[in-house]
């Protein structure tokens, strides 16, 4: 079987299983981090949560990346990625410690955020990077492949990270604080791993690293704006970003609502975070298939026909799966969407690190991060103004749809008038 072979290849790369290491443990802490997150603010007992608070809580979490986001992206032009993961990783280590004192102190709200705030700060640095360094370490003929196991073996982990969270809030009595800090060693795992690769191998190049902080920093402005020049004259890559934001305000509206249905629709307190921790597994297993499917996928209908398939697919069994609000069909659809969304992923990383060229790929990644927080976070709001209390909404199914087929159908679009990409 040709995926097989080609895992085979990838694996014997010493660099790319390196690279892959780092990925999974930083993604396994962020899955264990996540998980204490939704549960502190979402299921917490005396926390009487509403589709308002779970955006509002994302708004904080993540819309200022959107002014993180270009420098984060300049600078991973400038220094030596795997000191990012070093120190992004180690930084996070501390700071998740810090969140989990608070959690114990049992801080005003608003403080918890500007913790977990700080946390996934680093992590825009950190997946930005894994990204743009992945071409440093397989050749474009796998990149496809590469594209297909490493950032899905990272969403993997990520969801087998929450399945540790809720291991040990079982044996730690439900505690937040000591899930935190489970995350915080796996974070501190990450950093020591990024040592097994050499300072140069993940660039930039060396004439490309500026000394300093602060000769980075002056070049910020000037780096982003050649950034986006260089973004627009790739056509492609800019075509399957937009698809790919279109596909992730579904997912983040959706998200909302099976939080709201797991807290009051379908169950009360832990019942609630075990159906969610379902959902996850689900979507985990969507992922993966996703990487098993995309790449014979994208050699026999071309990046924009698989996009056209997973958009399509999503836009029909979202509703048909979606609309009773039960949990069993609601859980097929979570594999579904977890499918369709993680190849519409592999599928844009692929051709992004395809269209751009080694010295943008930190700054169009960032641009990518970008897109898709304020996505996620535009989807939690209009999901919040349409939302009843307990998550039962018709209206945010069929609008959910709507958009699916819309991206479908603007991407069949491109295919026909735009080439065969």
């Amino acid at each position: 079987m040709p995926v097989v072979g080609d895992l085979r290849v990838l694996l014997r790369l010493t660099n790319f299983r390196r690279l892959l290491a780092v990925r999974l443990l930083s993604q396994s802490a962020d899955g264990v981090y996540q998980v204490a997150l939704a549960s502190y603010v979402v299921f917490s007992p005396e926390k009487q949560t509403s589709p308002g608070a779970i955006a509002s809580a994302m708004a904080v979490l993540l819309l200022p990346y959107s002014v993180v986001g270009p420098f984060a992206g300049v600078l991973l032009d400038r220094w030596q990625r795997r000191q990012v993961f070093l120190y992004g990783n180690l930084l996070r280590a501390v700071l998740a410690c810090g969140t989990a004192l608070l959690i114990l102190a049992s801080v005003p709200d608003w403080l918890f955020y500007a913790s977990a705030l700080s946390v996934t700060a680093v992590n825009r640095f950190v997946l930005s990077g894994l990204s743009a360094a992945l071409p440093r370490v397989v050749d474009a003929d796998r990149l496809v492949m590469a594209n297909s196991l490493s950032p899905t073996a990272g969403t993997l982990a990520a969801t087998a990270g929450g399945g540790l969270a809720f291991a040990v809030r079982l044996v730690a009595s439900d505690s937040d604080a000591a899930v935190v800090l489970v995350g915080a060693a796996l974070y501190l795992c990450a950093a020591l791993a990024s040592l097994r690769m050499s300072r140069e191998l993940l660039g930039p190049d060396p004439e490309l690293v500026l000394p300093g902080l602060g000769a980075a920093l002056a070049s910020t402005a000037r780096g982003f704006a050649d950034g986006l020049r260089h973004l627009a004259e790739r056509l492609p890559a800019r075509r399957v970003l937009a698809a790919m934001t279109l596909m992730r305000f579904c997912y983040g509206a959706l998200t909302v609502m099976v939080l709201m249905l797991c807290r009051y629709a379908w169950s009360d307190g832990s019942d609630g975070l075990a159906l969610l921790g379902v959902a996850v597994a689900m979507s985990g297993a969507g992922f993966f298939a996703a990487a098993v499917l995309t790449p014979w996928a994208v050699g026999r209908l071309g990046a924009y026909g698989w996009m056209v398939v997973c958009a399509g697919s999503a836009a029909v069994l979202e509703p048909a799966l979606g609309l009773p609000f039960a949990p069993v069909p609601m859980m097929a659809a979570a594999f579904v969407l977890g499918l369709t969304t993680q190849a519409a992923k592999i599928t844009t990383d692929t051709v992004v690190q395809s269209e751009v060229d080694d010295a943008y790929r930190g700054r169009i990644f960032s641009v990518y991060d970008v897109l898709f927080n304020v996505a996620f976070v535009g989807a939690a709001a209009v999901a919040a103004l349409i939302l009843p209390p307990d998550g039962r909404s018709a209206a945010l199914v069929v609008t959910v749809a709507v958009v699916y087929a819309m991206a479908a159908a603007i991407v069949s679009r491109w295919k026909r008038v735009g080439g065969v990409l």
